[in-house]
C-alpha cells in the first residue's frame, strides 16, 4: 500500500473567501498546502506574494510546500524561510547555480525542492539527486491553473524514480498540474509521492470529500 500525499493548490482557492478555504484544508485528509508563487516574469502570470503567504501561513496548520515560479529565486531564499515555508521548491530552468541554491535553502532549515518544465529532462538531476529532498515534475506549462494533463508525465517520474534509486537517494517526487481522480493512481504507480490537485479540489462541489476520494485512490494504486 503506497502513502500518496495530497497537496491542494490555494492558487485555485477563493480569495475573497481565503481563511474558510484554508481551514477546509486543514480540517481535510489533505496533507500539505501548495503554494504557487509567480513573478509575471519566469512565467507569464502574476499570482501573489509575501503579504498573502504571511495570511496563509498564520492560518495553515498543515506542511508549507512553496514553488518558486520567478527569476533569481535566491534573493528571496530568507524572507520565504522567515514566513513559514518548510519546503521550498526552486526551478532548475531559473537557477544557474542550482547546488548554492539548495544549500541556502538547507541552511536556513527549510528541505529543498528542484522543479521541472515538461521539456527539461529528468536526467539532468542526476548530479544533484542526493542533495535534492524533492523533484516536482510539471505535468502541465507553469504559469497557469487549470490545464491538461501532459502523459508523457508518467514515464518522466518512472525514470525519475529510476535514478532515485541508482543513487540511494531519499529525494521524494511531487507531481503538479492536472491531476485528478482519473491519473491519480497511475501516477502513483509510477512512483509520485505526492499529487499536487488545484481546480479538481476547489472548484469541486464537496471539497473536503474530493480530497478524501483522491487520496483513496492514490493510495490504491499497487
Amino acid at each position: 500500500m503506497s502513502n500518496t500525499l495530497i497537496a491542494p493548490s490555494v492558487l485555485a482557492a477563493d480569495f475573497g473567501n481565503l481563511q474558510r478555504d484554508i481551514e477546509m484544508v486543514n480540517n481535510s485528509e489533505a496533507d500539505w498546502f501548495h503554494i504557487d508563487i509567480m513573478d509575471g516574469v519566469f512565467v507569464p502570470n502574476i499570482s501573489y506574494g509575501m503579504p498573502v503567504l504571511k495570511a496563509i501561513t498564520l492560518h495553515a496548520k498543515k506542511t508549507i510546500d512553496v514553488h518558486l515560479m520567478i527569476v533569481d529565486p535566491d534573493r528571496y531564499i530568507k524572507e520565504f524561510a522567515r514566513l513559514g515555508a518548510d519546503i521550498l521548491t526552486v526551478h532548475y530552468e531559473a537557477c544557474t547555480h542550482l547546488h548554492r541554491t539548495l544549500q541556502a535553502i538547507k541552511a536556513e532549515g527549510m528541505k529543498a525542492g528542484v522543479a521541472i518544465n515538461p521539456h527539461t529532462s529528468v536526467d539532468l538531476l542526476k548530479d544533484v539527486i542526493n542533495d535534492i529532498d524533492l523533484v516536482l515534475v510539471m505535468s502541465v506549462n507553469p504559469g497557469f491553473g487549470g490545464q491538461s494533463f501532459i502523459e508523457n508525465t508518467f514515464k518522466k517520474v518512472q525514470r525519475l524514480k529510476q535514478i532515485i534509486a541508482e543513487n540511494n537517494a531519499k529525494t521524494i517526487i511531487e507531481v503538479d498540474g492536472g491531476v485528478t481522480d482519473k491519473n491519480a493512481a497511475e501516477l502513483s504507480a509510477a512512483g509520485a509521492d505526492v499529487l499536487v490537485a488545484g481546480s479538481f479540489v476547489f472548484k469541486a462541489e464537496d471539497q473536503p470529500e474530493t480530497i478524501k476520494n483522491l487520496k483513496k485512490i492514490a493510495n490504491s494504486a499497487e
